[in-house]
């Protein structure tokens, strides 16, 4: 099973879509927790769900549960909580909510979790993915695009 995570930031357009259209994604999993800034251009909530659909055939959910809170969020975006600090606390948060619970494994499947940062080392949208693969003891193939 492929999974594959993605973010916005820095990435053109024409690029961003390619590489979603050119891995054979079907599904985008936005886990942003801020998602309509005007900041985020073509990826605000709305405009990213009409282009992934219109032009390129990928359907698009938001599942804020796999995002940070606010108090973290804050912490680490505003604050300058160390990744160090953010990533115990994140990975505490998706413990509490219990996602391995509430995701279909197969739901991953070609399936790219879309955040903003532009790399993974330093993004929640790759903890998401570590601790379900933990959770449901099974590894999945994760490529980041």
């Amino acid at each position: 099973m492929t999974t594959y995570t993605i973010g916005h930031t820095k990435t053109p357009a024409r690029e961003f879509f390619g590489k979603l259209s050119n891995a054979g994604v079907r599904r985008v999993i936005d886990v942003r927790l801020k998602n309509t800034s005007a900041l985020a251009g073509y990826a605000r909530k709305d405009d990213l769900a009409y282009f992934l659909e219109a032009f390129a055939g990928i359907h698009y959910v938001h599942a804020p549960e796999l995002s940070p809170d606010e108090e973290l969020f804050t912490d680490y975006k505003k604050n300058g909580l160390p990744w160090d600090d953010y990533e115990p606390r994140f990975l505490s948060l998706m413990a509490s909510r219990e996602i391995e619970k509430k995701i279909d494994p197969a739901l991953l499947e070609n399936t790219c979790l879309l955040c903003a940062e532009k790399t993974p080392h330093e993004c929640h949208r790759r903890l998401v993915l570590e601790y379900l693969q933990y959770k449901w003891g099974t590894s999945l193939d994760v490529v980041h695009l």
